[in-house]
Formats: structure tokens, sequence, C-alpha cells
């Protein structure tokens, strides 16, 4: 069975989306993008929110960001909303049914990891639904106060650490798997 890997940045707070701008993530060195290509490696399909989805079509068919750019322009993404897709990107195909029930039988199909980037509002979903079977977490030594979270509500879960990786600047890379 196929596995949903949800990857995000946060900081020490657990913010992973500030509403105004600010930069709370400093490049912490040569760990950070390794650390996104091994993340990315294992995966060909992508689970996105419409906002997310919206936000990056715009920006990362243009990007030169590697590793990056390239893993998610070429693969398949997987865009949860209730509407029609506006922007053209390569390999999209909008989830128009129950999430839970796509993101079941996508996990049973053939195929490597499926990752979910971004996406605050789907990651919670799929969390609570217990769909997610691994978490890739870079936390920022920063404590930003406001802003969204992924881990938000009522949900609790046992997570098993698996790796962890602390960049020169206090960044933490985090593999954590479903304890049970």
């Amino acid at each position: 069975m196929r596995k949903v890997v949800l990857y995000h940045i946060m900081s020490l707070d657990g913010i992973a989306h500030q509403h105004q701008e600010g930069d709370w993530l400093a490049d912490d060195g040569p760990q950070l993008l390794p650390y996104l290509g091994r993340v990315i490696e294992t995966q060909d399909d992508v689970l996105l929110g419409r906002g997310t989805f919206d936000d990056w079509s715009g920006y990362w068919p243009k990007s030169d960001f590697e590793p990056f750019a390239s893993f998610i322009n070429g693969t398949r993404k997987h865009v949860v909303t209730s509407s029609a897709l506006t922007q053209d990107w390569a390999n999209s195909t909008p989830v128009t049914t129950s999430v839970t029930d796509y993101v079941t039988e996508l996990k049973q199909g053939p195929g490597r990891d499926i990752g979910v980037h971004g996406s605050i509002s789907l990651a919670r979903t799929l969390l609570r639904a217990r769909l997610v079977d691994e978490l890739r977490l870079v936390v920022a030594p920063a404590v930003v106060g406001r802003g969204s979270r992924v881990f938000d509500g009522d949900m609790l879960q046992q997570w098993r650490l698996d790796d962890l990786e602390r960049g020169k600047n206090g960044t933490l890379l985090l593999n954590y798997g479903r304890a049970t």
C-alpha cells in the first residue's frame, strides 16, 4: 500500500503559514535542500488544496528553484476543489468527490508515495481521517505568534520519531512515522 507523506515547514510554535509577511525561515545551510530532495524523490503523486494550487500554478511552472520546480511541474497533482480549475498546470486533476474516499483509493493503487505539500486545510482533513502515514517536518527556530497551524484542533495522535537532523542555525528536520 502506498504511503501519504505530509511535508511542512513550520515555526517552533507550530505556525505553518503566517498571514503577514516575515522571514522566519532563514535558509539553514546545506541540509535543507537535500532534505527536500529526499522527501520528494519517493513521491509520484501530490495532493493539493485549491488555494495552494491557485497560488502555486502561477509560480512553479516558471520557477527554476530546484529540486522542487522539476518535481512539482512533472508530478501528477490531485487538486481538492469544489469547482473547475481555472489555471492550466500540467498533470493536474480536480478531485470533487469525498477527499477521504479518493485518498483511500489512491493509496491502494500502484505507485510510490503520495505527497501533501502546503495545503493546510487538506492536511488537517487527512490527519483527522488518519490517512497520513509519515510526517516530514522542517521546524524553524522562530516563534511567530499568529498564523495557521497544521496541527490544530481535536486530533490526538501518536507518532514515532524515525530520524532527526539539526541544521547549523537550529532548524530541525524531523521524520515521523505513525506509532500505531
